[in-house]
């Protein structure tokens, strides 16, 4: 299988799990709302915020499997893979035992820490023991989601994610249904998550012919995973500070009712990050295999067709997130939800679209191993963005929260990200912006202007309304991307080429038959 055949074919399947989430998340989520209540759904969020500070504790390791499974696979190194393996095992099965005894201390106080109504103060401790004890589980499991994205299995992980969502919601919808309530909901979650992390576990054993054994632990992984690791913990610790910090302030200063209108307008951008997250997600071990042979120009071409690969598809969501963002939000949960919860989907759609844009570049840090100075400036911006928030959030709400989250992540993403990865790679900055951004940009524009108009003459009411509205986006956006691959990219030009040759030859046979008869 060619390299353009397989990358297609992770990226596809990863756009198919991405789809199954979003469907299931855009669909489950009002009906989860309007069954448990705000504050029900607000604690539920809170939960997974403050589980989601476990992150912090991954120090690194992960990334450093994906990177160091593509190294050992790309130079055929079976035994130094075995022992990384291993070794990450028991690394996270120590980080695993730790974070456990975190969550059964912390699953007596949490219900003082924060703003939680009476009512729920004990189901507040139960949810968070579970989840917190399955993301522990997580840990030393989630080796294994890592090795698959080192050897590009990415088509396992997202049918796994697939039939995993599913089953969740079935089960879900089947337990609101019958009277259940948020510890149901939990349950289901984590008994599922538990299932796709065993999945992947059989299917790395079936891959690599995976050796287990303490014969295996040894110092050297440890030593890579260590080097490689404590840089990545440095933008782990900004991630958090960025994605979970959020919640978190707001469950303190205001309460658990305020993240659900916080969530909402931070739930629908995060739906449309995913998708290009989803697809950039190849280009880390792909950066690794190229960094491993010395490829550069490979290097290069990745930077800048994937960044320009992900601008296609960020650009024109971010466009009709703005657009359409307060009739999805009527339509989807409710009127009551749209001034707030629009107000910080804009600023959330503004900052990660300048991010999403430029999905591909951390992807290659990583995949080089040159991610320190990335990290240190998203170090920064996370502290900055917790300040900005905290400070801004007792004069504007929950939208100052927002507001303190995506100014200091326009600085990082417009400022220092573009010009960092020209000066390593040896691109120049104006042939990186006019290559990656230019067309996309201006493929964009027609979409918006008929979305502008639409939304002046109608005002989507209803499911069938709004749907109608972006097919219509999608379907000029569409036939713009169509003749853009067809007339300028190389692959789609060769395509033409083919096309044209064969039907040559198809008119030449038939008129050499018809002048045979």
């Amino acid at each position: 299988m060619s390299r353009r055949i397989h990358a297609l074919r992770n990226v596809g399947t990863s756009w198919l799990g991405l789809a199954t989430n979003f469907l299931v998340g855009f669909f489950l989520s009002p009906f989860i709302l309007h069954r448990i209540g705000d504050d029900a759904f607000g604690l539920w969020v809170l939960v997974f915020a403050l589980t989601g500070y476990y992150g912090l504790f991954d120090f690194g390791i992960r990334s450093s499997i994906i990177r160091y499974v593509a190294q050992y696979q790309a130079t055929g190194d079976s035994d130094r893979l075995n022992c990384f393996i291993n070794t990450s095992l028991l690394s996270y099965g120590a980080i695993g035992l730790l974070l456990l005894t975190v969550t059964i201390a912390g699953s007596f106080y949490v219900d003082s820490i924060f703003r939680i109504p009476a009512s729920l103060h004990a189901t507040a401790k139960i949810v968070f023991l579970i989840v917190g004890a399955t993301v522990s589980l997580g840990f030393p499991l989630g080796v294994f989601g890592g090795a698959l994205e080192g050897l590009q299995k990415f088509n396992w992980l997202s049918l796994t994610q697939v039939s995993c969502n599913l089953v969740r919601t079935l089960l879900i919808v089947v337990a609101l249904t019958h009277g259940g309530r948020l510890l149901a909901i939990a349950l289901i979650t984590v008994v599922l998550n538990t299932s796709a992390y065993l999945v992947y576990f059989a299917v790395v054993r079936r891959m690599i012919s995976l050796r287990l054994g303490w014969e295996y632990i040894d110092r050297e992984s440890f030593q890579h995973m260590a080097s490689f690791g404590s840089i990545t913990f440095i933008a782990i610790i900004a991630f958090q500070l960025r994605f979970y910090s959020d919640a978190t302030v707001i469950g303190i200063f205001i309460g658990s009712a305020a993240i659900t209108y916080f969530s909402i307008g931070s739930k629908l951008v995060s739906y449309s990050s995913n998708v290009t997250q989803s697809m950039s997600q190849i280009f880390t071990p792909m950066s690794s295999e190229f960094n491993a042979t010395g490829d550069t120009e490979r290097l290069r071409r990745v930077f800048i067709m994937g960044n320009r690969a992900c601008a296609l598809l960020v650009f024109p969501i971010c466009a009709a997130l703005l657009i359409l963002g307060r009739s999805v939000i009527e339509v989807w949960v409710g009127a009551k939800y749209v001034p707030i919860g629009y107000a910080v989907l804009a600023w959330f759609a503004i900052g990660d679209c300048t991010e999403m844009a430029q999905s591909a570049s951390p992807k290659v840090l990583y995949g080089m191993a040159r991610h320190r100075t990335m990290a240190l400036v998203r170090l920064t911006e996370g502290v900055v963005n917790l300040i900005l928030s905290i400070v801004l959030l007792r004069r504007y709400g929950v939208v100052g929260v927002a507001i303190g989250t995506v100014v200091p992540q326009l600085c990082t993403n417009l400022l220092f990200m573009p010009e960092h990865l020209c000066r390593i790679l040896g691109v120049r900055l104006r042939t990186f912006l006019t290559d990656a951004y230019l067309a996309p940009l201006l493929l964009t524009l027609p979409m918006a202007a008929l979305l502008l108009v639409m939304q002046r003459f109608l005002h989507p009411r209803n499911y069938l309304e709004l749907l109608a509205q972006v097919l219509a986006g999608v379907a000029v956006y569409g036939a713009g991307v169509l003749w853009f691959l067809l007339t300028r990219e190389q692959m789609g030009v060769q395509l033409r080429a083919k096309f044209r040759e064969y039907r040559q030859y198809a008119t030449g046979a038939v008129n050499l038959m018809t002048g045979a008869a």
